[in-house]
């Protein structure tokens, strides 16, 4: 998938193709796998064998598998993965950025949703960009602030671009910890974009920045695996290698200010008002790192009360969770010092759906799908369970992830056994992380009873054995149909992103827009950026 500076008209026959497709198999990426056997899914949505659909999905990998190659299979060993996704995300986005803001002549960067501060520390130390953290989790927050404070000494060296960093004297425990992130992440890889030079009829700089960012970052998934030398500081690994695997945060959910008590929201504004304090006592302009705040965030918040210095300004969200990814767009939209955006979005099952008559209420009458008027006039929509198929990494499944289908089996034949005999079809207790404490189906299916609070001791093993015996031969319905789904994942994926695209296409002061891959897939699944560049005021 790539989009670069297609026209609106254009863009529209696309989403309308996607829309087509989706007509028809959209509801096999609704039917939830707990259902599977309750409802008899395969026999409600299929009309061959499941031998069949695995053959077919079977040549498909081998294809695939063909084109990626075997060094791209490599990047799923698990003792190196977290490392290298981080250090090549961090990179790859850092290269957007730090171009989007040359182009803009800006110099500050803010971060929406920045976690702990990996791209805002990378931006500032290596681009000399002024960066603004804003985070809704104040833990986020405050082990931002920590890093930037171990990483400041490292920030002069790193704003030279040919300078290695002057190896600084570490206590044991500090160098211990440097010692193990080093050898950890010598087999990271760098982002290697190509870098060619077009001219639209528009502005140069702008110009040049949609042939970089546009047209070369969307092709860097064809880049071959290279290693990071960790003496060369050129390659950003010495810094990488300071961001060990403690500081690899889980997405926090967002908390609204409404759901927030009076204390809380008054000790969010007195904290922040603390970090300016300390700021202006600490640091100077010349060796800050960045700045990381604690806020919620929407298109209507007032930046300036937030950042007192801010000027124009280039926003981005790495991997922005749910609705955080259109509020991102709404906000460049809606403010004039906001001169680009850069917006990296996951958790697709996060997000909030207008035309979904299940849906759950919408933060201030406001959804994360659809934004564009185009799908809004269709009162598009496509459902929980086809998002969370969205969330599904095709690639990495090809190149043999696999996916966790016995776990997901044990759970569908439970639901059988819950209808048939605790007259029972739903709970508001999850039973998700019983699979990884059972030794087996019996002991799965007992746990998983007490944890709905039901009573375990109405089956004998024999019985709960049975339920497995008689739906093992039928397993395989189950597979195919999640290959299935998982190779409808990009379709659903698309239309989301497109509509997103579509949305900044709308917007009378958003000059260019395109749609670019800015990660290799297998190392980073929700890898495309939506990026935004305003009409010039100069």
């Amino acid at each position: 998938m790539a989009f670069n500076d297609i026209n609106i008209d254009a863009l529209k026959r696309k989403i309308d193709e996607v829309k087509r497709f989706l007509s028809i198999s959209l509801s096999i990426s609704n039917a939830h796998t707990v259902d599977f056997y309750t409802r008899a899914v395969w026999s409600t949505f299929m009309r061959v064998s499941p031998e069949e659909v695995l053959c077919a999905v079977s040549s498909t990998q081998d294809r695939m598998e063909a084109i990626e190659g075997e060094s791209s299979v490599k990047v799923l060993a698990p003792d190196e993965f977290m490392n290298c996704k981080k250090a090549h995300e961090v990179q790859a986005m850092s290269e957007a950025v730090a171009s989007l803001a040359k182009c803009c002549r800006v110099k500050q960067v803010i971060d929406v949703g920045s976690g702990k501060g990996y791209l805002c520390s990378f931006l500032s130390m290596r681009f000399n960009l002024q960066v603004f953290g804003i985070d809704s989790s104040s833990t986020n927050t405050h082990g931002a602030q920590e890093r930037n404070r171990k990483l400041k000494k490292f920030s002069k060296a790193y704003q030279k671009p040919n300078t290695a960093p002057r190896k600084q004297p570490l206590d044991s425990e500090e160098e211990s910890k440097q010692h193990s992130s080093n050898f950890e992440n010598t087999d990271g890889y760098k982002n290697s974009v190509t870098k060619e030079k077009g001219r639209f009829e528009a502005q140069a700089e702008i110009s040049a920045l949609s042939k970089q960012v546009t047209n070369d970052l969307s092709a860097s998934d064809n880049a071959p695996e290279c290693q990071l030398d960790p003496n060369d500081s050129d390659s950003g690994s010495s810094f990488l290698s300071l961001l060990s695997l403690d500081v690899i945060e889980d997405i926090s959910p967002r908390v609204h200010p409404s759901h927030l008590s009076l204390q809380e929201r008054e000790k969010r504004k007195r904290e922040n008002l603390e970090r300016k304090a300390r700021e202006g006592r600490e640091n100077n302009s010349d060796d800050r790192l960045f700045s990381p705040l604690t806020s919620y965030v929407t298109a209507e918040t007032e930046l300036k009360t937030l950042i007192t210095e801010l000027q124009d300004a280039v926003l981005v969200g790495l991997h922005t969770c749910g609705d955080l990814a259109p509020s991102t767009l709404r906000m460049f939209r809606a403010k004039q010092e906001l001169r680009a955006v850069c917006s990296v979005g996951c958790c697709y099952h996060l997000l909030s759906e207008e035309f979904d008559q299940d849906r759950q209420r919408c933060v201030d009458a406001v959804c994360g799908f659809p934004m564009s008027q185009y799908l809004k006039a269709q009162a598009c929509f496509c459902g929980r369970n086809a998002r969370m198929s969205a969330c599904l990494a095709l690639e990495r499944v090809s190149a043999g992830g696999g996916l966790p289908m016995e776990s997901l089996f044990y759970r569908a034949v439970l639901h059988v056994i819950l209808r048939d005999h605790y007259d029972c079809f739903k709970s508001e207790k999850r039973v998700g992380n019983v699979y990884s404490k059972a030794s087996s189906f019996v002991d799965y299916v007992r746990r998983a009873l007490r944890k709905l609070d039901l009573d375990d001791t109405k089956l004998s093993d024999g019985d709960i054995q049975s339920y497995h015996e008689h739906y093992s031969p039928r397993m395989n319905e189950m597979v195919a149909f999640n290959m299935l789904k998982v190779i409808l994942a990009p379709c659903i994926e698309g239309l989301i992103l497109l509509d997103r695209l579509c949305y900044l296409k709308e917007q009378d002061n958003v000059s260019h827009s395109a749609l670019v891959q800015l990660f290799d897939p297998l190392q980073s699944p929700r890898c495309y950026a939506v990026i935004g560049i305003k009409e010039s005021t100069v």
